[in-house]
């Protein structure tokens, strides 16, 4: 039951899209209008607001961080699942008819959740594709792939390894159509320059 709690719960703290509540908040269009008509961060700046960027990015950070801390607290056992929930909450909103974002944030939160080693390891490999070659979804797609290697060396081959796997699978997945412009070299560079 406890574990059946955790995951539902977690799942509706992920459907929370912050680009959205943020974007209504501040009388923003709705960043599923607009741009690459995905409710993240990055989209939410092509709006002009710097600010509801911001706080879109560490709504959910956050939630990701919160959901696997609750699990973590009241059903340990549960916690690894409620990492996944919360994210497959972000990517599949209830609340918005099931057509969420990327989830970068939110495996970020999550792997914060997790140890905050894992999750401060993996934000520097972000930081550090994203300023050299200066593309976010590569940085994105390096620190997912990295994420699973970072739980696998502070806890071990554990339930949160495979979740965190599958999380970075999806993360991937989601970011296919990056992929293509990345490799056809029409991907746009952070700053609003293609290569």
């Amino acid at each position: 039951m406890d574990l059946a709690i955790a995951v539902i719960a977690a799942y509706l703290i992920g459907s929370i899209s912050f680009a959205i509540v943020v974007s209504k908040a501040m009388r923003l269009p709705n960043p599923r209008g607009y741009g690459s008509k995905n409710p993240g961060a990055t989209n939410v700046l092509r709006s002009g607001s710097k600010t509801a960027a911001i706080l879109t990015l560490i709504g959910d950070g956050a939630k990701g961080w919160l959901a696997v801390w609750l699990a973590l607290r009241f059903a340990p056992e549960a916690a690894p699942y409620a990492a996944l929930a919360v994210f497959l909450g972000h990517l599949f909103p209830l609340y918005h008819r099931f057509h969420g974002g990327k989830g970068v944030a939110t495996a970020a939160g999550v792997l914060f959740g997790i140890d905050w080693r894992i999750g401060l390891g993996t934000l520097v490999t972000w930081l550090v594709i994203a300023f050299f070659l200066r593309y976010s979804s590569l940085a994105a797609l390096v620190a997912a792939a990295f994420a699973p290697f970072a739980v696998a060396l502070v806890l071990g081959v554990n339930t949160f390894f495979v979740m965190v796997c599958v999380i970075s699978a999806l993360l991937v997945w989601r970011h296919q159509e990056n992929i293509s412009r990345l490799i056809a070299g029409t991907e746009s560079r952070i700053g609003g320059k293609k290569a």
